[in-house]
């Protein structure tokens, strides 16, 4: 879970890039290669790519956040691509790349998100309901506390925050959101503040982890990037992804691991004789960890999870 990243109360600085010589070492990097950084941020993780790479390499980095692009380096080798990293396949085919050598993927918010008052992702400030990494699209954490059914508002929290009384949070918006308004942080915390259940804090943090994963399509998002790397990935080129949290985590094993997301798709037919087409194979059985040095420097990197495979 993310939630504990809310109750680090001290701004840090863009992003500080987790695990950075764990997931650069892992990629291999050849110095002629090609290489996407899906999740540029504050640059940190590109940076360590580029001092790894000659003349000659290449590094595309998207980030669908805006205020990303203020870090990029003054390289000729970098193409900054200002788009989610879904589109990765139609942007490839535009710069004309067919294949890469290695795609580095740092999932979750960035510090620089968290700490920005007004994008709403933090409960320590108050700021519009908002949520959005890409501020082009119109969907807003807000529009959804408005418009989404008691159904839906209950499926979202209980599998994407875990929230402990996900029903009775749906429950309790439905009732009050004609007559009370959700638009600010503030105005959300204190009229939900009676059901709250266990550390406050926690609590909001679970919720808006669950509206900031529906508000940013962020698994479906992941689900189609990953579905489209296998073929774009050179024989031996390499995919590095970190994780945040048990949702994002999961999906990660099960396709680097299996080619498909979840054990329903491997129930199929039992007489039918199906051969395996995944193109991937686990570079590390478990996942790498932070030590406990980077988890004192950087608390946010708690929870943090580094997979690793190899094209066949």
């Amino acid at each position: 879970m993310e939630a504990h990243e809310e109750q680090d109360s001290l701004p840090q600085a863009y992003h500080v890039p987790v695990m950075l010589q764990e997931s650069i070492d892992a990629l291999n990097i050849r110095p002629e290669g090609i290489y996407a950084d899906l999740t540029f941020g504050g640059g940190g993780h590109s940076k360590e790519l580029l001092s790894r790479l000659g003349k000659t390499g290449k590094l595309l980095v998207f980030d669908q956040d805006a205020d990303a692009k203020v870090n990029l380096p003054d390289d000729p080798r970098v193409t900054f691509i200002p788009h989610n990293f879904r589109h990765i396949q139609r942007f490839l085919r535009l710069h004309k790349i067919a294949k890469l050598d290695g795609v580095l993927a740092d999932l979750g918010v960035s510090s620089h998100q968290f700490d920005e008052p007004e994008r709403g992702f933090s409960i320590r400030f108050d700021a519009p309901m908002d949520m959005r990494m890409d501020t082009r699209q119109p969907l807003t954490a807000f529009d959804v506390l408005q418009t989404y059914s008691e159904q839906q508002l209950h499926k979202l929290f209980e599998q994407y925050g875990e929230v402990t009384n996900a029903k009775t949070l749906a429950k309790t918006i439905v009732g009050i959101r004609q007559t009370v308004s959700l638009k600010t942080i503030s105005n959300f915390k204190t009229a939900l503040y009676s059901i709250v259940k266990g550390n406050p804090n926690r609590y909001f943090a679970q919720v808006f982890q669950a509206l900031r994963i529906e508000v940013n399509d962020e698994l479906g998002a992941l689900k189609e990037m990953l579905l489209q790397l296998p073929p774009l990935l050179q024989t031996g080129g390499r995919v590095a992804v970190i994780t945040f949290h048990s949702l994002e985590d999961r999906l990660v094993k099960n396709f680097l691991r299996n080619g498909h997301f979840g054990e329903e798709e491997e129930q199929q037919n039992p007489f039918e004789n199906r051969v395996s087409t995944h193109e991937l194979k686990l570079v590390t059985k478990k996942p790498i960890v932070p030590g406990d040095r980077e988890t004192t420097v950087n608390p946010r990197s708690r929870s943090a999870k580094l997979r690793v495979a190899e094209k066949k």
